[in-house]
């Protein structure tokens, strides 16, 4: 019998982890890569890579860190594999939620994650108003993300100036891939924003008429002719003309108020002659110059 022992160990198994330690430093450290600090993927070292590919790995290749001291953990993905052996360089924000130094150790672990279909963002400054389009701004610079963990506060850059999202809420999962996915974006009111005081709605025309009646008092009817008149010797009597007086004497009238009124539609309203019934006597045409005149002096009659 041939008894081939171990002759397989040095070869890992399909199944087994990546899961290793490293000390975590800043891109700053490395040159300061704008491509690192703007997204969400770190830089490994070249052994990494070596034993993710004898690994039976999914792809994408997704992390977790976590600090062992505090409990804190994060996602993320992988840019490239230069960094030194034994070192990761991290975005500066992703140092912020691990809670960790310059040269603290963190544990990286591969995952599979969900395909992301929802996200809720605050941002953590008002200064995010002033953005015109924030969805399209945050949809353009997601695409330096691999994936994001809900209570995370990420960073982004627009214009030369950096904003600080938290995210407040992932579906399917609290930690969800954003690669290549449909995913819906939500915003909630910023830290520190005060909604606006709401000014009272002024009522339209429409409204105050079926909500409000005016008396005779307060309609001022307009009065034809209604002024005072100057003689030019200076007397004033005998300037006011009866119509004037008649008119200012009478109170205003108002019209009859429609009650069926709708709002929203006009009301033609014309006047139509009664319709004349076969027993009444039809009206006589006009006829110019029809009527009898006088004489001051009478005619002696023969």
């Amino acid at each position: 019998m041939f008894s081939f022992g171990n002759t397989f160990m040095d070869f890992p198994s399909s199944g087994r982890p990546f899961k290793e330690t490293y000390k975590c430093y800043s891109v700053i450290v490395q040159g300061g890569r704008e491509e690192v600090e703007k997204g969400g993927k770190i830089i490994m070292p070249p052994s990494a890579l070596d034993q993710l590919t004898r690994l039976n790995i999914q792809y994408p290749m997704l992390f977790k860190l976590t600090n062992k001291k505090t409990g804190r953990e994060t996602h993320c993905g992988v840019l490239e594999f230069v960094a030194d052996e034994g070192r990761v360089y991290i975005p500066y924000w992703m140092m912020r939620n691990l809670n960790i130094d310059e040269g603290d150790v963190i544990q990286i672990d591969n995952v599979s994650l969900s395909i992301a279909t929802y996200a809720k963002f605050q941002p953590q400054s008002t200064d995010f108003l002033d953005i015109t389009n924030p969805k399209a701004v945050l949809e353009n610079a997601l695409r330096s993300f691999a994936c994001l963990t809900q209570g995370d506060v990420i960073a982004i850059i627009y214009n030369e100036k950096v904003y600080d999202l938290c995210v407040l809420e992932t579906k399917p999962g609290k930690a969800v891939s954003i690669i290549e996915c449909d995913m819906r974006v939500d915003f909630a009111p910023p830290i520190g924003y005060i909604e606006p005081e709401q000014v009272p709605k002024r009522t339209s025309h429409f409204e105050s008429a079926d909500t409000e009646t005016d008396t005779a008092d307060d309609i001022q009817a307009f009065r034809p002719f209604g002024g005072h008149g100057n003689r030019l010797d200076g007397k004033k009597k005998g300037t006011e003309t009866e119509s004037s007086s008649q008119s200012q004497a009478v109170a205003p009238r108002r019209g009859i108020p429609n009650y069926s009124f709708k709002r929203g539609t006009i009301t033609f309203l014309r006047n139509v002659k009664p319709v004349s019934n076969g027993n009444t006597e039809e009206e006589k045409a006009f006829e110019a110059f029809s009527g009898q005149g006088q004489t001051l002096k009478k005619k002696n009659r023969s």
